[in-house]
């Protein structure tokens, strides 16, 4: 029987070897790609595309197509576990795959109060695809009347969506909204100052409230409580608290890093199992903590094509190294001269 290679989503870490999908179907190897979309959308223009700078085409990868016509097998489904033992994965649709070589780029999520994931006007900033939602009902909100739009989180996806917020209602050019960004103690708190101030200023210009009096205890569909009892009215929410690993690898029993991600050795490969391997923001580095941005997903690449073709064929893997710092991009708003205003580190 052929050996089996599977693999668990279509994010940055999967490209090159989606792209290579045609040489293990000429190896023999069969190829199945588990996905819950049909394409694979790029996180990092997300807020452009909220804010109508880009549409969904631009941004997004079309996972399937690419899969099929290299003869891999594409499957429209979610991994809620797998067994690591009976190399066994079980879907949300009560599906079951076995697989002989397994890799993960199962991506993250927004943690989210239960009650709230069904509130009409809540989103969170993952999926993408939620963004499109968002920025639908937005613009009809924005031609119908005025309206106050929170974000709830501190960090650089607060400040994209809030620029991207403020492009949209512009496009509309009917009634601006109140913008709002509940930033705990300290907005952007994780970068330097010269940054920190930079898209501060930028927002503030055009009206974005920047919050920095305390942390939010809890959300209703149209209000915001801070622990201080201070309570804020809204009518349409954001939530972005920042991202966890797919719940997969805890569901699974598998070996975990602190933030609970699959705890991966030099090589991207499971520190328990020798045949499951992983990149991306559902990862987490033994070797040293990583940041959840696509740039060391982009880095993984090649390592993880060669290691899944090595650990099929029983050649030897390669060493991970995940280089020197990255840049960061913050895409806040598009200006005239249609270049993305961005501050980088």
């Amino acid at each position: 029987m052929r050996k089996h290679l599977v693999l668990i989503g279509g994010g940055h870490a999967h490209m090159m070897t989606l792209e290579n999908v045609g040489k293990f179907v000429e190896k023999g190897f069969k190829v199945t790609v588990i996905g819950p979309s049909f394409y694979h959308y790029y996180s990092g223009m997300g807020p452009g595309m909220l804010g109508g700078t880009y549409s969904p085409d631009d941004i997004r990868f079309a996972t399937k197509n690419v899969v099929q016509k290299q003869g891999g097998i594409f499957v429209k489904d979610k991994v809620v576990r797998i067994d690591p033992d009976k190399k066994e994965i079980y879907t949300k649709t009560g599906h079951t795959f076995s697989y002989d070589v397994l890799s993960f780029n199962a991506g993250s999520y927004v943690p989210m109060q239960a009650a709230l994931e069904d509130g009409d006007n809540i989103y969170s900033v993952k999926p993408i695809e939620k963004l499109m939602e968002a920025a639908d009902k937005l613009k009809v909100f924005f031609a119908q009347k005025k309206i106050l739009v929170s974000i709830v989180g501190g960090g650089p996806s607060s400040a994209e969506v809030a620029g991207n917020v403020w492009q949209l209602a512009k496009k509309v050019n009917r009634h601006m909204p109140d913008i709002r960004i509940f930033a705990g103690k300290k907005f952007m708190a994780k970068f330097p100052e010269s940054v920190r101030s930079k898209v501060f200023s930028s927002l503030q210009k055009r009206g974005v409230q920047i919050l920095e009096t305390g942390y939010v205890k809890e959300i209703k569909p149209d209000e915001i409580c801070l622990e201080s009892g201070e309570t804020f009215s809204a009518d349409f929410i954001f939530m972005a608290l920042g991202v966890k690993p797919s719940t997969i690898f805890e569901e699974s029993g598998l070996p975990l890093g602190p933030d609970k991600g699959l705890l991966v050795n030099k090589y991207l490969q499971s520190v328990k199992y020798p045949d499951i391997f992983g990149g991306g923001d559902c990862i987490y580095f033994q070797d040293q903590p990583l940041d959840k941005v696509g740039g060391y997903a982009v880095r993984e690449n090649p390592i993880l094509l060669h290691n899944l073709m090595a650990s099929l064929e029983g050649g030897d893997l390669e060493i991970f190294d995940p280089g020197p710092e990255y840049l960061l991009i913050l895409v806040l708003l598009q200006i005239s001269c249609r270049k993305p205003d961005r501050f980088s580190t």
